[in-house]
C-alpha cells in the first residue's frame, strides 16, 4: 500500500473532493428507495432503521467537523442530515397501522442517543475526545453499512431481496472505495481499515442480489400460476 500510497498522495485533493461529491450521491440514493415505497403503496418489507441511523450519523458528523473545524465535512453532513429528515417524513407518511407508532418510537430514540453522544463529547477530556469521538463514528458507520443484514434471515426464508435498499448498498460500496483511496493518498491507516471492514460488509449484502431475486419468491409463483 506504501507504493500506491506514494502514487496517490499528489492527487490527494481531488481524491478526497471525488469521495465527498460520491457520498452526496450516497445520500440521493435514498429517493430511490422511497420511490420504491411509494409504488409499493406502504412501507411493508422496509425499515425506517438505515435513515434514522444515517441522519444520527450526519448529525454526529457535524458536530465532529465543528470539533476539527473542517467545513467540508460540515456542508456535506449538513446535506446528508437535511435528508435523511425528509426520508424519514415520507417514510412515516407511507407507514401504516402500528408502523406509525414504532416509526415516532425508533425516531425518540435515534434523537436521544445523538443527544447523549454529544452530551458525553463535551465533558470528555479535551486530548482524548476526539479519538473517542472517531471510534464511535466508525461504530456508527459499520452498524450503517450492515444493518441490512439484520434481515438476512428472512432474506434466506423469503428467497428474496424485496426490501433491501440496493441504491444505499451500491452507493455506500463506492464510497467506502473512494474514502478507502483517500485514505491511502494520506498515509491513514484509520480511514484505511474503517472502509475496508465497510466494503467487506456492502460486498457480503451486494452478494446476496446475486443469489436471491428481488421479487418475492410467493410472488413469482403466483405470477406463474396466472400465466
Amino acid at each position: 500500500l506504501t507504493s500506491l500510497g506514494n502514487l496517490l498522495h499528489p492527487h490527494r485533493d481531488l481524491i478526497g473532493l471525488s469521495a465527498a461529491a460520491i457520498t452526496i450521491i450516497q445520500f440521493l440514493s435514498g429517493f430511490l428507495v422511497i420511490n420504491g415505497i411509494r409504488k409499493k403503496g406502504n412501507t411493508e418489507g422496509f425499515a425506517v432503521f438505515p435513515f434514522l441511523i444515517g441522519g444520527v450519523f450526519c448529525l454526529l458528523n457535524i458536530y465532529f467537523g465543528q470539533m476539527i473545524q473542517d467545513p467540508a465535512m460540515i456542508k456535506v453532513n449538513l446535506i446528508g442530515f437535511a435528508l435523511n429528515i425528509i426520508y424519514v417524513t415520507l417514510f412515516y407518511i407511507y407507514s401504516i397501522g402500528s408502523t406509525k407508532s414504532k416509526v415516532w418510537l425508533q425516531t425518540g430514540i435515534s434523537g436521544a442517543f445523538a443527544f447523549g453522544i454529544i452530551s458525553y463529547a463535551q465533558y470528555e477530556d479535551p486530548k482524548l475526545v476526539e479519538f473517542r469521538f472517531g471510534i464511535i463514528l466508525t461504530l456508527i458507520l459499520f452498524v450503517l453499512l450492515g444493518s441490512p443484514l439484520a434481515e438476512l434471515g428472512d432474506i434466506i426464508k423469503r428467497k428474496s431481496t424485496e426490501g433491501l435498499p440496493f441504491p444505499m448498498i451500491l452507493c455506500g460500496t463506492l464510497v467506502s472505495f473512494a474514502w478507502f483511496l483517500y485514505g491511502i493518498a494520506i498515509f491513514n491507516d484509520f480511514i484505511i481499515v474503517q472502509n475496508v471492514i465497510a466494503l467487506v460488509l456492502c460486498g457480503i449484502q451486494l452478494s446476496l442480489f446475486v443469489i436471491y431475486p428481488s421479487t418475492a419468491a410467493v410472488k413469482v409463483q403466483k405470477n406463474k400460476k396466472e400465466n
